[in-house]
């Protein structure tokens, strides 16, 4: 009898194990599925972007689209270059973003310091008004900033300074970037600067030997994002700067029109914004690690 209930529980068993695997391979396959389609579908814009730079306009206006062009038309590329100006546009993207980067580190690293360890009246409460003002709209800034640098004369001013400072100027403080740095700061012990007073340090010197070294990755994240948002701003230039001094997405979005039909030779401009998506392809392929980490290690304290 013994030996028939063992066998009996050996059976159920199998088949208990049977059905789990049975159920997991299944679970797997509807996963994976999910997980393909939605990469398909993520995916097929960018193709589609490639292989329209690649094509004939006359093949490109077909009324039954070619998922594969066919003839491949490299002077697109070329074409795009001439057209767009790529090189001036490239220029004035790269200047804006490396200024208006270093710029707003700087300022987010001595306010993240002072709202982190340094103390003064009032600091919590001119804090929280700071974080109060993540909740105005965008729009909104947009037409304070606006009528500033209007008053400036910088309004669509061909001189080299002020066309770059009506880029520059008006977004070098970002509030979100000094919490997310006063936050990674205030993980770093207290004891480590009470420790760096008591031997007369400075506190100027503990933030570039203490501080910045340990806040590395968000400040490595802070850059990239900072970098990222200068390279795909597209209002704020088309608003207020003048022809010459056009970001890399305003010459890609008229450049391409022309002037008596009105049409737009769509191959060539989605070559131009091939040429101009890959540097964000490699930012995200090789420094993605970089942004998530820094982002992880901002944390919630204080």
């Amino acid at each position: 009898m013994a030996e028939q209930m063992k066998v009996l529980t050996e059976k159920d068993l199998q088949q208990v194990t049977a059905k789990q695997k049975v159920v997991k391979i299944i679970s797997q396959f509807f996963l994976y599925a999910f997980l393909i389609l939605m990469a398909i579908i993520v995916i097929f814009p960018f193709y589609w972007m490639i292989i329209s730079s690649l094509k004939s306009l006359a093949e490109y206006k077909l009324s039954v689209p070619t998922l594969f062009p066919k003839e491949i038309i490299w002077s697109n590329y070329l074409q795009a270059f001439t057209k767009a100006e790529l090189l001036k546009l490239f220029k004035n993207t790269v200047i804006v973003g490396i200024v208006s980067t270093i710029l707003s580190l700087v300022i987010t690293v001595i306010t993240a310091f002072a709202f982190a360890r340094l103390e003064f009246k009032g600091k919590n409460a001119l804090f929280a008004a700071l974080l109060g003002t993540m909740m105005i709209p965008g729009e909104l800034f947009t037409i304070t900033n606006y009528i500033t640098v209007d008053r400036f004369n910088w309004v669509n001013n061909d001189h080299w300074l002020e066309g770059y400072s009506v880029l520059i100027v008006p977004f070098l403080v970002s509030i979100f970037y000094i919490y997310l740095l006063r936050q990674n700061f205030m993980q770093i012990p207290n004891e480590l600067y009470l420790a760096a007073k008591v031997d007369g340090t400075s506190d100027f010197k503990y933030l570039c030997k203490v501080m910045i070294p340990l806040s590395m990755p968000t400040l490595i994240s802070i850059t990239i994002l900072k970098m990222m948002g200068a390279w795909n701003s597209y209002v704020w230039p088309r608003l207020v700067a003048h022809r010459d001094f056009w970001l890399i997405t305003n010459g890609l979005r008229s450049a391409f029109t022309d002037a008596g039909s009105g049409e737009a030779d769509i191959p060539v401009q989605m070559a131009a914004v091939t040429v101009v998506s890959i540097p964000l392809f490699l930012v995200f392929i090789f420094l993605r690690k970089y942004i998530m980490k820094g982002v992880s290690k901002s944390g919630i304290k204080g």
